[in-house]
């Protein structure tokens, strides 16, 4: 279950770092092909807090296993589409589908294991969770550069298949309650799908369409909103709700979900954000984005067993304040950030970032889902991991419009220094065209243009340190956060079979 769960959350991230490759393979536009990766996410986001009542409805035996199955069949109907339409269908079911495995994975471990084992399994789901978008840049850079982009699809097949097959044989530890068949929320269906669905399209697109500028985003967050009454409204008043928010009545639960959300702005941000400086300023492939940002997996792989022993022995919210702190000594010292940094100069954020993600996943795992009743384990972990991802697209789209700004607002100082009459900006340019001068009449014309992008590459390099500030500030507001949480005292889940 572990794996597909991998499967299902490393393939986000391996098709985002080869997207051109796609985009030429299909003769598609820049804005066919974001749809790739907008169709999948929305998709997800609708099935992930679904995914509690359909294992409640059908057990876990039989959603886990159509999900492994059909996400291995739409990998391999991505791999055969033969225009960018056929894939962003393939992409939107394969997410849709596949998106059942994380939350089942999170409430099996609590539903499964007794209490005196979780310090083993929960670091071994953190990893998994948060490695496989970590890593999904360098497998997306060696599968695209080894191979073709058929690959990024493709290399789910086997593994698919033989955990399709596993879960049916191996999963046997609940039963289905076909009664709630007769009582499904189509309506409550419909509601959350427009407030989630319409949610993330405007958090994806938004930042590169200017938000209210664009007539698709605004009906988008129209949508979203008007969705979201209907479907808090609904799930308030439904005999039968398809998501119990009851469970936000739990202390534990709330505060682990806030953690959740910040945890998937560092998660899926930071991913995002490392690439745009290798790419944009050092003019870094995607090969070897993937080799630079190897540092962070590795750092998680070491302290994910650590985080478990420690577990046992000191109060997980402690664990969970040093996470973060962690977190925040990286993106601070990202912050002096110049055009000239490198694999060294990025390794040190990197590691307190690696070793920050663990040390936090893995109590706030625990202890959000750790004190809900057995009964109420499924809707939880659909909900915990819900706010994780939102988290994460809501980061995206805080940091893609705070980087435009930003970026703004730094070209505006920069050109303020780039004039005629200041005499080091003369120089420089006199210099540059000097060196220029086998281009004959066109020599000024090209310092001047070479002139423009050393300003435009500062400006990138500005805007980028001041949204590593932001996210210190962000990750350090959430150290006292932890005092909230209280321990777990109930043993969670009657134990394995």
């Amino acid at each position: 279950m572990v794996f597909g769960m991998f499967m299902a959350i490393l393939d986000i991230q391996i098709v985002s770092a080869s997207l051109s490759q796609i985009q030429a393979g299909l003769s598609a536009s820049s804005d066919e092909v974001t749809w790739v990766q907008t169709s999948y996410l929305i998709a997800e986001v609708v099935m992930i807090p679904l995914s509690g009542f359909l294992s409640r409805m059908f057990s876990t035996r039989l959603v886990f296993t159509i999900s492994a199955g059909g996400f291995t069949l739409m990998s391999f109907m991505c791999a055969q589409a033969g225009s960018i339409n056929e894939m962003i269908l393939w992409r939107a079911l394969q997410g849709f589908i596949g998106g059942g495995m994380i939350p089942t994975v999170f409430a099996s471990a609590f539903t499964i294991f007794p209490r005196s084992k979780q310090p083993f399994i929960a670091p071994i789901i953190g990893l998994v969770a948060t490695l496989a978008p970590t890593i999904g840049p360098t497998v997306g850079g060696y599968l695209t550069d080894w191979f073709s982009w058929h690959w990024l699809f493709l290399v789910n097949i086997v593994p698919g298949i033989i955990v399709t097959a596993a879960a049916w044989l191996l999963i046997d530890f609940d039963e289905p309650d076909w009664s709630l068949l007769t009582h499904f929320d189509y309506f409550g269906l419909l509601a959350m799908a427009g407030f989630l669905g319409a949610l993330e399209y405007a958090l994806e697109e938004g930042p590169s369409k200017d938000w209210f500028e664009s007539g698709l985003v605004t009906t988008a967050i129209v949508i979203s909103a008007v969705s979201g009454v209907l479907f808090f409204w609904r799930m308030f008043t439904a005999k039968q709700p398809i998501v119990d928010l009851t469970a936000f009545r739990d202390r534990n639960f709330w505060t682990g979900t806030t953690f959740a959300f910040v945890l998937g702005i560092g998660l899926y941000g930071l991913t995002y954000i490392y690439p745009v400086y290798l790419a944009v300023v050092r003019g870094y492939s995607s090969l070897m984005i993937g080799k630079t940002m190897f540092v962070t997996g590795l750092c998680m792989f070491i302290t994910a067993p650590i985080a478990g022993r420690l577990m046992t022995r000191v109060d997980p919210r402690i664990m969970i304040a040093f996470g973060f702190v962690c977190f925040a000594v990286g993106t601070y010292q990202a912050s002096f950030v110049t055009v000239d940094w490198d694999f060294w100069e990025l390794m040190w954020p990197q590691i307190f970032r690696g070793v920050g993600l663990m040390l936090s996943m893995v109590p706030i795992n625990n202890l959000a889902l750790g004190t809900m009743p057995p009964q109420k384990i499924k809707n939880a972990s659909g909900l915990f991991n819900l706010m994780r991802n939102l988290g994460g697209a809501v980061g995206l789209a805080l940091i893609n419009t705070m980087l435009d700004k930003r970026m703004d607002l730094h070209l505006e100082r920069l050109r303020e220094s780039v004039t005629w009459g200041r005499q080091v900006a003369v120089d420089t340019l006199a210099n540059m065209t000097a060196a220029l001068a086998s281009r004959g009449s066109d020599a000024e014309l090209a310092a001047t243009r070479q002139l423009a992008l050393i300003v435009r590459r500062q400006a990138e390099v500005l805007a980028l340190s001041d949204v590593f500030l932001a996210l210190t500030i962000v990750f350090l507001g959430c150290v006292g956060f932890a005092a909230f949480m209280r321990l777990p005292v109930a043993v969670g889940g009657p134990g394995g079979h």
